[in-house]
């Protein structure tokens, strides 16, 4: 009993970190289901008195939000798809593919991870004007393209990819383009699982960007659209939480989904 004291105490105190951390995303649930001025009540309500789904009703039909979750998922999907294909070519490069300045230009790059996006979005968004994509879906994906951190991550992974299986693949005859398609990308898979979750996660939940260069409501994302509407409803506790549980619930399933191959290739794992 003595020696199952220690792992007792552990586990409960696990549980009590885990509860105390799902509490508030449980309450905004219950809160989204409230009658309107319910949930500023005091105390708060825990569990709402007659469970609606009114607000929500509210989002979609009066607000029109349906058009701004699309919108997410359409920004969300195609920067996840466009920046898996850049960040996984140019990782694998860097790994395997030998050419003049490549350490240089690896080294160039990692510098720039120590300035912060903010400091480029006044650039890129003058290039964008100048290009004509300010207000359009392609001008909200270009910093989402490829990352330094994608092409970093992507690169330290491959590296576990041993060179006698890329030689054997030459040796048969296979072009770099086929090696890297039939043989590279299934042995990357966890990584490019954990890439593709992190940047929809935060393409999904990106603020900052869409409200500089998309000015048309009808092509605003989610967190922008519910910022706008917290101003207009600054009071409407209940109406809010519905907003959040919108925006939360898809990339919490998506990430419950992966999550296994999240951390496999978080921990960088060895390749069979």
């Amino acid at each position: 009993m003595n020696r199952r004291l220690p792992a007792l105490l552990i586990n409960a105190a696990l549980a009590l970190i885990a509860a105390l951390t799902l509490f508030p995303l449980a309450w905004m649930v219950s809160a989204s289901l409230m009658a309107p001025g319910e949930a500023s009540t005091f105390p708060p309500p825990v569990f709402p008195k007659t469970a609606s789904l009114d607000n929500y009703r509210e989002l979609f039909a009066a607000r029109g939000i349906g058009r701004q979750a699309l919108n997410s998922l359409l920004v969300a999907t195609c920067a996840t798809a466009l920046s898996l294909a850049f960040n996984l070519a140019a990782g694998y490069a860097f790994a395997k593919l030998h050419f003049p300045g490549r350490d240089r230009l690896l080294r160039a790059l990692l510098g720039a991870m120590v300035i912060p996006g903010q400091v480029a979005m006044m650039p890129l968004f003058l290039m964008l004007k100048q290009m004509g994509l300010v207000n359009s879906y392609a001008g909200a994906l270009v910093p989402w393209l490829a990352s330094v951190f994608g092409i970093f991550m992507v690169r330290q992974y491959a590296l576990t990819i041993p060179d006698d299986i890329l030689d054997a693949a030459r040796i048969d005859g296979a072009n770099e383009w086929r090696i890297f398609t039939i043989v590279v990308l299934p042995l990357l898979k966890p990584i490019i699982v954990t890439l593709a979750v992190l940047v929809f996660l935060g393409s999904w939940n990106d603020f900052m960007w869409p409200l500089i260069v998309l000015t048309d409501r009808d092509l605003q994302t989610l967190p922008v659209a519910l910022a706008g509407l917290s101003r207009e409803h600054v009071q409407d506790t209940e109406l809010m939480m519905a907003g959040s549980v919108l925006t939360v619930l898809p990339v919490l399933l998506l990430f419950l989904v992966l999550q296994r191959y999240y951390m496999q290739g978080l921990l960088m794992g060895s390749v069979k």
